[in-house]
């Protein structure tokens, strides 16, 4: 479909909604009509409340058309003076698209290219041209596959979408603020009869009776049956146009084969969802970790030490792995991309052009002094709070971090102890404590001031030891590493493999230690406590390290799950755990 007939259909989904309002509001015109000459003027005056009422969302919808605007990146602007070699390869793949450059080139942090246009009278005349480029992709992708997505986001303006997204942007932002004005509108009334439902349920009560149930099913009804011709228009309007979004995307991976290669557009598409999940994975076991604790990492490392991850040889399998198994397919009509495993078949199903890739250089060496400019991206992206946070080395972030969680961990276990009149105020104190009254029969009448849901707190005998048991287990554990690192120097120490490790000095690797910490927890939770194993170990001078069974599951996995039941928020679990 061309230019024209796109902006003409564009327009029309536009009228559509502005149709449908008119039509709207001549129906509750016509209704109030009715009344001043049908009823009494009470009553007339009653409806007319209504209706204007229930038009005011509609009102509102209507002038919104002047207020949208296309929500802009947070990003470093860089100068061609500054980054020649990047701003050269953009305007070459823009010559050879046939298009005119952007006008500006924008670093975010985000797994993301996108481009933007300052259009006027709602996107048909050209304005201001935006590439942003965001540097964990010029990080995870090779110059050639970069050069791909840089060509699929200038399709975009040789396809004039990018103008056009001005009058669709617009029409869709009408729907939903109206939609989103019904819904205030009806929340608001059923907030209000609920609270004076509630008033009068407590007031029969106070006078020993017995109060109504607070009911607000009915509350709301006309602003519901109002917005239900708009809810049906944005979906008429959301498959449209996403529709079109779609034919597009396929349109500007035609030109990145074009212009890139075949090759490098495929790899580039499949690198690209990868990376994502690393990216996601990255930043929240990593480059936030600290923040718990009021750390980030040193200046220029917040984006820049994806660079350490993505090197990682371990990890560079887990990417290859992922990049072989692309997400499955969506159909849903409301999606404005294809299903990137589309994408990907479409272009590798084209005849080969020749153009290899092996060999090429990262994307990042288009960038004159990395480093600087990863550290002043931060300035740019990171709030001013963030900026204010100390900065500290990635070992001693990793441990201060790590030894925060751990006690926020224990904590709950340190509270029985403290309520059964055992605790003594130290890690390794209380762990004795906690061994003491294992070994004297009283370990379970400890647990059982840990916090229990309202079925462990009706439970009894064994079923109670059941519902504590894993509470205990873990807390266990917690108190456990606390008490090494108290007692015996014990560190967590950063890897890039396998994200964190409690090390013991002069105890060999980090895994036999977590597995003689894991047999030994579960000897002294058993039902005859055995708490030998653990003795040993917190008492261990470094020479012997050799406790516990091979069947641990605590931090012993590979590189996508430990094994063991590690929860999403904790920082030992592996990436492909995290929701993307």
């Amino acid at each position: 479909m061309g230019t024209s007939p796109r902006a003409l259909r564009a327009l029309l989904l536009l009228a559509g909604f502005y149709l449908l309002v008119l039509v709207v509001l001549a129906v509750l015109v016509g209704i109030d009509v009715a009344a001043w000459t049908q009823a009494p003027v009470p009553a007339a005056v009653k409806v007319t409340v209504v209706t204007a009422l229930l038009g005011f969302p509609v009102v509102k919808g209507v002038f919104s058309l002047g207020s949208s605007k296309g929500g802009e990146e947070h990003g470093l602007p860089v100068t061609e003076a500054a980054q020649p070699e990047l701003w050269a390869a953009v305007r070459s793949l823009a010559e050879r698209s046939g298009t005119r450059a952007p006008d500006e080139i924008i670093l975010t942090g985000d797994v993301n290219a996108a481009v933007s246009e300052d259009t006027r009278m709602l996107g048909l005349l050209p304005g201001r041209r935006r590439l942003y480029l965001g540097v964990p992709l010029l990080t995870g992708l090779t110059e050639p596959q970069l050069h791909s997505v840089i060509a699929h986001e200038l399709g975009h303006y040789g396809n004039a979408d990018t103008r056009l997204a001005g009058i669709t942007r617009r029409g869709r932002d009408c729907v939903a603020r109206t939609l989103e004005a019904f819904q205030k509108r009806e929340q608001k009334r059923i907030d209000k009869d609920r609270e004076r439902q509630e008033r009068a349920a407590a007031k029969a009560v106070r006078k020993g009776r017995k109060p109504k149930e607070v009911n607000t099913g009915g509350t709301g009804f006309g602003y519901r049956v109002m917005a239900k011709p708009f809810q049906a228009y944005a979906r008429f309007y959301l498959r449209a146009t996403h529709s079109v979004g779609r034919q597009q995307e396929l349109a500007a991976d035609r030109l990145a084969v074009r212009l890139a290669g075949r090759d490098a557009t495929a790899s580039a598409l499949r690198a690209t969802a990868a990376l994502g999940a690393a990216h996601d994975y990255y930043m929240d076991r990593y480059a936030t970790f600290g923040v718990r604790v009021g750390l980030l990492p040193p200046r220029g490392e917040f984006f820049g030490g994806l660079r350490h991850l993505l090197a990682d040889p371990r990890r560079q399998t887990d990417m290859a792995e992922m990049r072989d198994e692309l997400p499955p397919d969506e159909a849903s009509p409301y999606d404005s991309h294809p299903p990137m495993a589309e994408r990907v078949r479409i272009v590798e199903a084209l005849p080969d052009d020749g153009r290899a890739t092996d060999c090429a250089r990262p994307a990042l060496a288009l960038l004159y002094d990395v480093e600087r400019v990863l550290a002043e991206l931060e300035g740019t992206v990171l709030t001013p709070e963030a900026l204010a946070l100390e900065r500290a080395d990635w070992p001693e972030l990793t441990h201060r971090a790590m030894h925060a969680l751990t006690v926020s961990n224990a904590e709950p276990l340190r509270a029985a102890l403290a309520s059964a009149g055992l605790a003594t105020g130290s890690a390794a104190g209380d762990l004795a404590a906690l061994l003491d009254a294992a070994d004297a029969g009283r370990l379970w009448q400890v647990a059982d001031h840990l916090p229990k849901s309202p079925e462990a707190a009706r439970a009894s005998g064994r079923a109670a030891r059941e519902f504590l048991r894993p509470a205990l287990t873990a807390g266990l554990r917690e108190l456990v590493e606390l008490a090494l690192v108290e007692r015996s120097g014990a560190y967590w120490e950063l890897s890039w493999s396998r994200w964190v490790a409690l090390r013991l000095p002069g105890a060999g690797e980090p895994q036999e230690v977590e597995e003689a910490a894991t047999a030994a927890v579960r000897a002294a939770v058993a039902d005859a406590p055995d708490t030998l194993l653990l003795r040993s170990l917190v008492d261990m001078d470094g020479t012997d390290a050799t406790y516990g069974g091979t069947d641990a599951t605590y931090g012993a996995g590979g590189a996508y799950g430990s094994g063991g039941a590690v929860e999403p928020t904790d920082p030992r679990a592996h990436w492909s755990q995290q929701p993307n």
